[in-house]
C-alpha cells in the first residue's frame, strides 16, 4: 500500500485501533518528528490526547553510528549492555555521553511542546507511533524507556514496516498493529508519495492543535 503522506497514513491506522476510541486511560505518544502528522490524526479520531515521545541516540564515542544505549523522555536511560561490555565502556564515558543527549533530549521537549507539562503515562494505556518501522532500534528504546514509567499497557501502531521488525517488537508490547508488512521493504520512505521532513514548525503547529482540541472538544470538528 502506498500511502499519499503521513496524516493519510495516520487515517489509514485508525481503523486498526478504533477499540481504543473514546477511552479515558489512553495516551497517543508520538516519536518526532515523521510520527507526529500520523499520530496526529490518530489521536483526534481516538478522542484521546497526544503528545511526543523523545528518543535519543547514546552513540559511542569516535563510532557514534554505533549505539551504546538511549535516554528517552523522562530521563529514562536504555542501555545496549552487549555494547557496553564488549567495548568496555566506563560508567564516565557513558555519563558524559548521556548527560549531552539528555540536554538535546530536554530542549527539543521544550520547544516542540511549548511549556506545556510532559503527560503522566502511569497507569495509562499508551499507543507509541511513527511513521514507520525499519530496523525498528527507537521504537525499541521508547518501549523500554516507557515500560520505567509503568503504564498499564504498551501498543505499538505504524503504518508501514518491515516483517522481522513487526516480528521482533510485538513480543515486547501488548499489541503491535501496522497497516501493511511488504514482503520487499527497502525502507519507510518507499511506500509514501510525499516523504517529505516533517519540520519543528509542523511539530509544533500539530501538538498545538491537539492540545486545543483537547481543550474545546467542539474545534475544528
Amino acid at each position: 500500500m502506498i500511502f499519499k503522506d503521513r496524516r493519510d497514513a495516520g487515517r489509514k491506522l485508525v481503523p486498526l485501533l478504533k477499540h481504543y476510541s473514546g477511552r479515558g486511560d489512553v495516551l497517543v505518544l508520538a516519536l518526532p518528528r515523521g510520527g507526529v502528522p500520523v499520530a496526529f490524526e490518530v489521536a483526534e479520531k481516538l478522542v484521546a490526547p497526544l503528545d511526543i515521545f523523545v528518543v535519543r541516540k547514546l552513540g559511542v564515542p569516535g563510532h557514534e553510528e554505533l549505539a551504546m544505549g538511549a535516554i528517552a523522555s523522562g530521563g529514562v536511560l536504555v542501555l545496549n549492555e552487549d555494547v557496553v561490555a564488549g567495548l568496555d565502556i566506563s560508567d564516565d564515558v557513558l555519563e558524559r555521553v548521556a548527560i549531552n543527549e539528555l540536554e538535546e533530549l530536554a530542549r527539543r521537549e521544550e520547544a516542540y511542546r511549548n511549556h506545556r507539562p510532559p503527560p503522566h503515562v502511569h497507569d495509562r494505556w499508551v499507543i507509541l507511533i511513527d511513521d514507520g518501522l525499519a530496523t525498528g532500534a527507537s521504537m525499541h528504546s521508547a518501549v523500554e524507556g516507557l515500560k520505567k514509567q509503568f503504564p498499564a499497557g504498551i501498543v505499538i501502531a505504524v503504518p508501514v514496516a518491515a516483517r522481522q521488525t513487526v516480528e521482533r517488537l510485538r513480543p515486547e508490547v501488548n499489541e503491535l498493529v501496522c497497516v501493511d508488512t511488504p514482503e520487499l521493504f527497502r525502507g519507510v520512505g518507499q511506500w509514501y508519495d510525499d516523504f517529505g521532513q516533517t519540520t519543528d514548525d509542523e511539530v509544533r503547529d500539530l501538538l498545538q492543535r491537539a492540545y486545543d482540541r483537547r481543550l474545546s472538544p467542539a474545534k475544528d470538528r
